[in-house]
């Protein structure tokens, strides 16, 4: 099939499905008229890369998924090994997220929301970056 229809069938955007292609992530079949050709297996992988990166798995850490998906030795410690390293950045994001959230609602309730000028958000940020 076409990249387009690989789009829709992946929920990909042509342009992601272009960038995997030229860092080496996939590689799609070429058609006789030098259009790019994607198969069952192309489709699979594509399925694959936009499900790892959506459970936030990186780039690199989406090459080694794909890896060890088309290696029949393959020992699943590797897989989970994977999965827990990216389950810990996970929950620093959400730990970070958690006191950026925090850091906003605290600055919110300074701010008197009136039609003064005075702004304690602004101060503070402004505060922060000139130090």
């Amino acid at each position: 099939m076409n990249i387009g229809r690989a789009a829709k069938e992946t929920g990909l955007s042509v342009k992601t499905i272009r960038y995997y292609e030229d860092i080496g992530l996939i590689e799609a079949d070429r058609a006789e008229n030098g259009y790019r050709d994607f198969g069952d297996r192309q489709i699979g992988q594509l399925q694959m890369l936009a499900q790892a990166r959506h459970l936030g798995f990186g780039l690199e850490e989406c090459r080694r998924l794909l890896a060890l998906n088309d290696d029949p030795t393959r020992a699943s410690r590797d897989v989970r090994a994977l999965a827990s390293r990216n389950l810990d950045a996970v929950r620093a994001k959400i730990r970070q997220l958690r006191q950026m959230e925090a850091q906003l609602e605290r600055l919110i309730d300074e701010c008197h929301g009136d039609d003064a000028p005075d702004c304690a958000i602004l101060d503070t940020m402004s505060a922060r970056a000139k130090a």
